[in-house]
């Protein structure tokens, strides 16, 4: 068994209003100095492979189902 996590986010240029809103509400709140927020959705999955082959199998999930290659990228590195 294996643990990999996955971070799915936005790519450069791609405008990101979740963040942005984040942002707005923590200096209404007087939080001085957010230069910037970016929103990382992350999965953490158990998996019934090993090494390379949990890798690849959450990499194929990223391409598959989890990700959008024209506007995400992704990471996943074994835990």
């Amino acid at each position: 068994m294996a643990v990999i996590e996955i971070k799915i986010e936005l790519k450069k240029g791609v405008a990101d209003p979740e963040g942005q809103n984040t942002k707005k509400a923590l200096e209404l709140l007087g939080f001085s100095g957010v230069r910037s927020v970016k929103t990382v959705k992350t999965f953490q999955m158990e998996l019934d492979a090993e090494g390379d082959a949990a890798l690849a199998m959450g990499q194929e999930m990223c391409r598959k189902l989890l990700a959008n290659p024209v506007i995400q990228s992704f990471h996943v590195e074994l835990k």
